[in-house]
């Protein structure tokens, strides 16, 4: 049985726990939007034809922020399309996703959804077929209290107040050959520096993103970072990150490591953007929007044609259904992600219903939780205060894909009474035996330990079987002189959260 201990020093502060780092991700795309949060004819519909179904599940999720609407379909999207009367609006080709987009949901629509849920809206600009004036126009028309001709047409629309949107991100995987209108690092640099000047004349607290690579995979990572930085430095807040991982080729043992991979992408594009800042002597620094991750199984998406020239409303696309071992892996990188929260300060699972989601849904019939819906809103849920880095002494194991490991990986939260503890197992068939020391913390007791795990680390949430795979209550979880044991299955997530004793 592996071994881990693990120290906790309650002044090893690595930064505040962002809210942010909570957010996700709709695009037009799939059944993301149609049928996935908007579908007039379901008996849980709404007056403005939203699932409420969905929204108490969004709500229970935790997300915060919410990028929108893309993604790839951002780069051939008009918005101006999608405002007004439903029935004027125009139905277009999607090229980034070959279906057809209705237009019945625009920003004033989602907004008003985003306020069901309690999350905050993060807007994309099209810089792929459209620039400057286009996204100028947009924020007006979002911003703007009234007055002028686009806040007065959002008001004579039905909102009469502003959206008030504080984060814009100036379009998408710029890099890829799969994007509309991708362009080279010096051309996009260029784009975004101007594009990103202009928006904050207009409003100079503005949050902006501008787009990294599609991936550290990508030939032009690095220099892409780089390039796009020296042009843009001066007018963006954020560089995006977007990585997804799967299991490659039965390899479950590097699949579960693949936080090791992210920290390492973390890593390169902060020192990139450092080196840009050293250059420049600038005291400014640039944060890091890891907008885009999740599990996603693209290379079988990619062989499976549902990506055609049918030229379908919300066909079914990239529904990939999500096992044990997946959720691990998701709760293992959004534990990554707040261990690096000095830098990644927001970011956005991708997506939310439907496509490559913690939440499905049938149309006209349930919505439910697929399995990795669990790590996301326990950890939403109990991640508060400050994040702190935890020492932690366990075996390690050898990966193909990403060298050494450790079997056992944790973090940890801790607020004015109260601290969470999460932790993953990745050994394949062996539970391991955690120790913790929580004596920095004072007189702590567990008030809550759950476990996500099951005998077969496949095992889904399917329609048919919507709650195989849920979190239990792990009660090995004792403490006993200051010191937290708890056994964690193999393949397994586990959260637990310690109130500190009332004196302490």
């Amino acid at each position: 049985m592996p071994r881990a201990h693990i120290t906790l020093d309650k002044h090893a502060v690595i930064a505040p726990v962002r809210r942010r780092t909570f957010g996700s991700f709709v695009e037009h795309l799939g059944r993301g939007v149609y049928t996935g949060l908007y579908e007039p004819e379901h008996p849980s519909a709404n007056d403005d034809g939203f699932r409420m179904d969905v929204v108490e599940l969004v709500r229970e999720l935790g997300s915060t922020t919410i990028r929108y609407p893309g993604g790839s379909f951002v780069s051939g999207y008009r918005w101006e399309d999608a405002i007004g009367p439903r029935e004027k609006r125009p139905v277009r080709r999607d090229l980034a996703w070959h279906s057809l987009e209705s237009n019945q949901v625009g920003l004033d629509e989602f907004a008003r959804w985003l306020k069901l849920t309690g999350s905050e809206p993060m807007l994309a600009v099209n810089l792929g077929t459209r620039g400057i004036q286009a996204a100028l126009d947009l924020l007006e028309y979002a911003n703007h209290p009234s007055g002028t001709a686009l806040s007065d047409l959002r008001v004579a629309n039905g909102t009469p107040e502003p959206h008030n949107v504080r984060m814009w991100c100036l379009g998408n995987e710029m890099d890829g050959p799969w994007q509309t209108g991708f362009m080279t690092a010096q051309d996009y640099g260029k784009i975004a520096a101007r594009t990103a000047a202009a928006m904050k004349t207009a409003d100079k607290d503005l949050e902006l993103v501008v787009c990294g690579s599609s991936g550290s995979g990508m030939p032009t990572f690095g220099d892409w970072e780089r390039t796009v930085l020296e042009h843009s430095y001066d007018h963006v807040d954020y560089i995006s990150c977007h990585q997804y991982y799967q299991e490659h080729d039965g390899d479950l043992g590097s699949f579960l490591a693949s936080a090791v991979d992210m920290e390492l992408f973390i890593d390169t594009v902060v020192a990139t953007a450092d080196h840009v800042g050293y250059k420049k002597r600038s005291t400014k620094k640039i944060d890091i929007s890891f907008d885009e991750w999740n599990v996603w199984y693209l290379k079988e998406h990619q062989e499976s044609g549902e990506v055609n020239d049918e030229w379908r409303h919300a066909p079914r696309q990239l529904e990939d259904v999500y096992t044990v071992a997946d959720a691990v892996v998701v709760g293992n990188l959004l534990m990554t992600l707040l261990k690096r929260g000095d830098r990644v300060t927001s970011a956005s699972l991708a997506q939310l219903v439907n496509v490559i989601a913690p939440i499905m849904t049938e149309p006209g019939g349930p919505a439910w939780r697929q399995t990795t819906f669990y790590p996301f809103s326990i950890t939403s849920r109990l991640a508060a205060g400050e994040v702190i880095r935890p020492l932690i002494d366990a075996p390690t194991y050898t990966t193909a894909r990403h060298g050494q490991a450790s079997v056992v990986d944790a973090i940890a939260t801790v607020d004015e009474d109260q601290a969470a503890v999460f932790l993953v197992n990745r050994d394949l068939a062996q539970a391991a035996q955690v120790t913790v020391d929580v004596r920095s913390l004072g007189s702590a007791r567990v008030i809550e330990a759950v476990t996500l795990a099951d005998s077969d680390a496949y095992a889904k949430n399917t329609l048919a079987e919507q709650r195989r795979v849920i979190p239990r209550a792990n009660p090995s979880a004792t403490i006993s002189e200051g010191v937290l044991s708890i056994d964690l299955p193999p393949v397994s997530w586990t959260a637990i959260a310690l109130r500190q004793a009332a004196g302490d």
